[in-house]
């Protein structure tokens, strides 16, 4: 038998046969866990995704913003994650519970103390009945799917050179890919490019979700940097970021010709295709020196 490997949070390995030739071995691979995650608010179910169990603090919070169930994180009294038989169950409580009175939690603050708060606001929240590896699943309807941001702020100015630090840097601060390859990270980075916080996931909004959620722990401001992305820029990824804030998303992939859309709508800079010397900027390229 192979020897055991230790390995990040969030992967696993299991027993594989590699075929090389016409030569077999038996081995163990590296493999990315992905569990349905079940998310409940204040007891009720909201939806199940399907993501990575590890930063879930994180992302119940940023998840909760995003999807306007809180207009800011004040409102999350308590975050109770359950391993169940079927996977994991993450409870959020908020101070306007019905199950608060009874457990003496404090009510709702008049006053938003996180700068992603004052985006989210006006984010209407939608409903999720179904499954969800997407954000799209289960939606009722098309008002539900396709979300306007607000308009984002002016936002930071940042260079070429700034953005080709941040995605060489990103590339030893992701410990989840570096052992199995199959997983998506958002980074939130200075303006000068420095990489400051990762999250990872098999889902692309998911790893985004943790990031905004870990950004809300520790106060770091949304207008002031920008969120790389190893992942395509879809339209939901896009409206995440202006929700959140964010004014300049830089992905390695491609954008959706909607997410060029809303980008443009709400005032957020984007660049594609984003590689060491060249990337695309679809839109707002005024922010880009």
């Amino acid at each position: 038998m192979p020897p055991e490997r230790s390995h990040p949070t969030g992967c696993a390995t299991r027993p594989v046969t590699r075929v090389d030739r016409g030569l077999h071995v038996a081995d163990d691979d590296r493999l990315a866990e992905e569990v349905p995650v079940a998310m409940h608010f204040d007891g009720s179910p909201f939806a199940v995704m399907m993501a990575t169990p590890d930063d879930l603090d994180d992302f119940a919070r940023g998840f909760a913003l995003t999807e306007g169930k809180v207009e800011t994180v004040l409102e999350i009294v308590d975050i109770e994650v359950r391993e169940v038989l079927e996977g994991i169950t993450v409870d959020v409580r908020t101070c306007g519970s019905r199950f608060n009175g009874e457990a003496g939690l404090p009510e709702c603050p008049t006053v938003d103390a996180s700068p992603i708060a004052d985006e989210v606001g006006s984010h209407r929240a939608r409903e999720l009945p179904g499954r969800s590896g997407c954000g799209i699943c289960g939606s009722r309807e098309l008002e539900d799917v396709v979300r306007h941001p607000p308009p984002v702020a002016a936002g930071p100015v940042v260079g070429a050179d700034a953005i080709e630090r941040a995605l060489e840097s990103l590339r030893g601060m992701q410990p989840i890919n570096a052992f199995t390859g199959s997983v998506h990270a958002a980074a939130w980075a200075t303006p000068d490019g420095t990489i400051v916080k990762v999250r990872e996931d098999v889902g692309r909004h998911n790893a985004l979700d943790k990031l905004i959620g870990a950004m809300l722990v520790d106060g770091s401001d949304p207008r002031d940097g920008f969120l790389v992305i190893t992942s395509r820029a879809s339209y939901e990824m896009v409206t995440k970021a202006a929700v959140a804030g964010m004014t300049i998303v830089v992905a390695i992939s491609a954008p959706t010709a909607l997410a060029v859309h809303l980008a443009e709508d709400c005032g957020l800079t984007l660049l594609g295709f984003a590689r060491p010397g060249r990337f695309n900027i679809y839109s707002r390229p005024e922010r880009i020196a």
